[in-house]
């Protein structure tokens, strides 16, 4: 390990590779479809896009606390961390691959580090089928060991990813970080000023960053940008085994939360972690 890399105390400061480094045990990183095979998206280049030997997505095997592992980690500064064919391909393989160990009696363990705008435009249609396709094996997976999800940086998470962070049985996230369905400038621009000022960075914060995802259950662990902290955050989840309770299974609670939220005003953070937290969970 490079003395640089050593110094380097900020996970979101750290591109996609070595926060995969940065989640494996010391020495036993080994990446897949690296920069070296070349496999890019072939349909960027037809709108005039330079592709990326790795398309924005890093996936590497190793260990975690000694146990086998895979980390997949997106990089949020190519594409703003869009999901298209290959990028969502090497997702959907690692989780299958994964779950294939797990049947065999290897037992794999999964981390997702998102960084993500959502879906790519440029492909459409194959990237939403794909996203799909991560779904079903993430799902898949995490019948068999937990699937934990780390959203540290400022690109933050939203689209399918958001729903991908939904599906896994843990979720990290830092302050710095924001996790939502739609992105504030996507609200501001399909529902029009009255609905959110995007370039509010504290209101748009407050509602979907960090702090309030955690506070209001959406995430289960807030921690500091550092990333010895993020690294045993990752550790501990694992140590702690399945939740009791997947987030998926607990429809009924949402749907009483969403049921409380009077549409006609407009809600403060503090209010609906208020209102949410007074509805028996």
């Amino acid at each position: 390990m490079s003395e640089t890399f050593q110094e380097q105390r900020s996970y979101i400061e750290m591109n996609a590779r070595q926060r995969a480094r940065q989640l494996l045990d010391p020495g036993t990183f080994h990446e897949l479809l690296g920069p070296f095979d070349r496999v890019e998206s072939v349909w960027l280049p037809k709108q005039d896009i330079v592709p990326q030997s790795d398309d924005g997505c890093v996936v590497a095997k190793g260990t975690i606390d000694g146990e086998p592992a895979v980390v997949i980690a997106m990089e949020g500064k190519f594409q703003g961390g869009s999901i298209g064919e290959v990028v969502g391909m090497k997702m959907a393989m690692a989780f299958h691959l994964a779950r294939k160990d797990n049947e065999k009696g290897i037992p794999t363990r999964a981390v997702l580090s998102l960084e993500s705008g959502g879906v790519r435009l440029q492909e459409a249609n194959i990237g939403e089928l794909v996203i799909a396709e991560i779904y079903s094996e993430l799902v898949a997976l995490r019948k068999h060991m937990p699937v934990v999800v780390v959203i540290a940086g400022n690109t933050g998470c939203f689209g399918g990813m958001s729903l991908a962070a939904g599906l896994s049985s843990y979720v990290i996230m830092t302050r710095q970080a924001r996790l939502s369905m739609n992105g504030p400038e996507v609200i501001e621009q399909e529902a029009g000023l009255e609905e959110i000022v995007a370039s509010d960075k504290p209101f748009v914060w407050s509602m979907c960053g960090g702090a309030q995802r955690y506070e209001t259950g959406a995430a289960d662990v807030l921690v500091e940008d550092d990333a010895d902290e993020i690294t045993n955050a990752v550790k501990e989840l694992f140590r702690k085994g399945q939740p009791k309770v997947q987030r998926t299974d607990q429809y009924e609670l949402y749907i009483k939360r969403i049921a409380a939220m009077d549409t006609s005003k407009q809600w403060m953070p503090e209010d609906i972690r208020k209102v949410w937290k007074e509805i028996a969970q």
